[in-house]
């Protein structure tokens, strides 16, 4: 299953084995370019020389340079520009460290401006890669994407209805049955391929641009619940906003606008939101949530757990959803402090009167483990992979008939 066949990854990792094993693997994904380091100082001086990388993947525990010290260059580098040494589209960490080291590293990496796809344990194996990259499954099409994409060729791409919305089921913990899906970007690039959301993600976030793409999504989302609401009445649909968008005054009558030509109950659509991402105009965000809230929207915060401000946002958002992040939810049955932060987390969106939502769902351990729990709903590769509508409308239908 390709990854993308010109896609450039470095490696940092100081021990040589697992190095070369994790290059076989970006190698089995599909991805055309694997450099590697084996400490920070190398991996800056690959980059000062090979130029922007679209991903890193780096250890934290290495000789003269740790992954820590080179997050920071990264983040430093990334600031004054993006050039240099500082062009890399995302990272992920891994560690033999325990998990709260990671997810405290979680934490740094995302204080330095650094995009983060989220932090693995060791050894790392190809079905959590996998996971962590969101890749589409073996049943869709290969990824073919260039190296780098500009973010006019983005934006072009979406004003040229190249974009499609995949749909990854949300399932209830207590019956087993569909609840509602996420709609998750795809670029149906004309000449290479399907292109996964690591290569167009970050850079429109970073040039402030994720806008037409959030709308894009927006109108695609809900014409296809206004179908699935035939077979299953209650069924939901969800969709990421970028906090950056909720700055604007307009925001809530667009996103009403777009349900409205599209015949769609409000309560039928959830808007998610990370909590990791940096509020500009506080005012308006909130004004736009309350009003969201007021047309009958749900309103989530995703990758809950994984930001500085997640007491607060809870406290002065209007919120309906609470999503445990995946790097928490992923093997906790077998992780006694992801276990602690997912039981803790539950049942706090339970006494705010939210809805729990576990994200990262790979195994039938994981699942029991949020159940056990009482966590609401699962969604994750244990479930389904992300799929096209008409895929989507089978499995409803399957579980309809």
């Amino acid at each position: 299953m390709p990854l993308a066949s010109d896609m450039k990854v470095l490696v940092a990792e100081d021990h040589g084995f697992q190095r070369r094993t994790l290059v076989r693997m970006l190698k089995t994904l599909g991805a055309g370019t694997v450099l590697e380091a084996r400490n920070g100082l190398e991996a800056l001086a690959i980059l000062k020389e090979a130029g922007p990388v679209d991903l890193l993947i780096c250890d934290l525990d290495m000789e003269q340079m740790d992954g820590m010290e080179l997050i920071r260059n990264i983040g430093q580098s990334a600031g004054s520009g993006g050039a240099g040494p500082g062009s890399v589209g995302a990272v992920i960490v891994l560690s033999g460290q325990e998990r709260p080291v990671l997810d405290t590293v979680a934490k740094m990496a995302r204080a330095y401006g650094v995009k983060l796809l989220g932090a693995i344990d060791k050894p790392i194996t190809l079905d959590r890669l996998r996971a962590m990259l969101d890749l589409p499954g073996p049943e869709v099409a290969a990824a073919e994407p260039r190296r780098q994409f500009s973010v006019g060729e983005i934006l072009d791409g979406v004003r040229l209805g190249q974009f499609e919305a995949l749909f990854q089921p949300k399932v209830a913990l207590s019956t087993g049955r569909v609840a509602g899906a996420e709609a998750l970007a795809r670029w149906h690039h004309p000449e290479f391929g399907l292109v996964a959301p690591i290569a167009f993600i970050p850079p429109l976030e970073q040039a402030g641009e994720i806008g037409e793409l959030t709308f894009a999504m927006l109108r695609q989302a809900a014409a296809a619940c206004r179908q699935w609401v035939e077979l299953k009445p209650g069924i939901s649909v969800s969709v990421n906003i970028s906090l950056t968008s909720l700055g604007d005054p307009a925001l809530a009558e667009r996103i009403a606008a777009i349900a409205g030509v599209a015949g769609l109950d409000p309560r039928q659509m959830i808007l998610e939101f990370t909590e990791t991402a940096a509020v500009g105009n506080v005012g308006a965000t909130l004004e736009n949530l309350v009003r969201l809230r007021m047309r009958g929207f749900g309103l989530s915060i995703d990758d809950y757990g994984t930001g500085f401000a997640s007491l607060q946002q809870l406290q002065l958002a209007p919120l309906s959803e609470l999503k445990i992040d995946r790097s928490f939810v992923t093997g906790c049955a077998d992780n006694p402090s992801s276990r602690a932060i997912v039981e803790s987390s539950v049942q706090m969106a339970r006494q705010l009167g939210l809805r729990s939502v576990g994200e990262g769902v790979e195994t039938e351990a994981d699942w029991n483990m949020l159940k056990a729990a009482g966590c609401d709903m699962a969604q994750g590769y244990f479930i389904a992979k992300p799929m096209p509508q008409a895929q989507f409308l089978d499995f409803l239908g399957r579980e309809s008939g």
